[in-house]
Parts: structure tokens; sequence; C-alpha cells
């Protein structure tokens, strides 16, 4: 059995944990910080179809949780699927958000460096959204 290697990127958010899952457990909340994704499209259940740059994304939530656990599978158009492990915690009185980006087989250096970039990005506009609340 092989690891992919992995990177964990976070962010501490000034809201209290339960602010910060209840509006990132929405999932028409990603498309308001989460780059990759447009509008919502529809949805059936945890299962979702939002706007992508090459056609039509389908996500998969998990279900809302007692445990902060905002794992979510991405589907993109070429039929690959990827899966995003997200955690909301407690940090002090505030939130701290995780977010695993795996490496996928193939993907060079500089994309997964890129990757890790774009995640920061979004986790930064999902800080100021929140915070300008």
């Amino acid at each position: 059995m092989q690891l992919a290697e992995s990177k964990t990127l976070s962010i501490a958010i000034l809201h209290s944990p339960q602010d910060v899952y209840d509006f990132m457990s929405q999932p028409a909340s990603f498309a308001r910080w989460a780059s990759g994704l447009g509008k919502p499209l529809g949805n059936e259940g945890t299962v979702w179809r939002f706007e992508g740059e090459n056609g039509p994304v389908i996500v998969r939530f998990t279900e809302r949780n007692a445990y902060g656990v905002l794992d979510h599978a991405v589907e993109l158009p070429d039929g690959t699927e990827v899966h995003v492990p997200m955690r909301t915690v407690a940090n002090g009185t505030g939130t701290e958000v995780l977010f695993a980006l795996f490496r996928v087989p193939g993907m060079s250096d500089d994309k997964f460096a890129a990757d890790a970039q774009w995640i920061s990005r979004d986790l930064n506009t999902l800080k100021a959204l929140l915070e300008a609340k």
C-alpha cells in the first residue's frame, strides 16, 4: 500500500465553531468562498451541482454532524473524483478550519504547490467573509 503525499492547510477564524460550522455546512455557501465552484445549479439531498470552469461539477457533501466534519467528494466534468477531507475544530473561542490536500498520481510539484496556494486563497476568502459579519 502506498500513501499519497498530503498537506494540511488551516486558517483560524474569529467566530465560534458552531457559527463557522453552521455556515459551512450549507452547501450553497461554498459558492461564496470556494473559487472553483460557481453558482449552485441544484441538488438532491447532499448531492449538489455547481457551475465549474469546464462544465458542471457534482459535489457529494457529508451530512450535518456534531463533529465539525465537512468532508466532500468533488466529481469533475471529466469524471475524475477528488476526496476533500475538511474539519472545523475549536481554537480558543474561535475556530480552526482544516483542509487536507492530497497529491494525485502524476501531479507535478508546481501543480501541487499551486493547488495549495489556491486553497489558501479560498480559506482566506472564507475568513474574510465570516469575520466581516
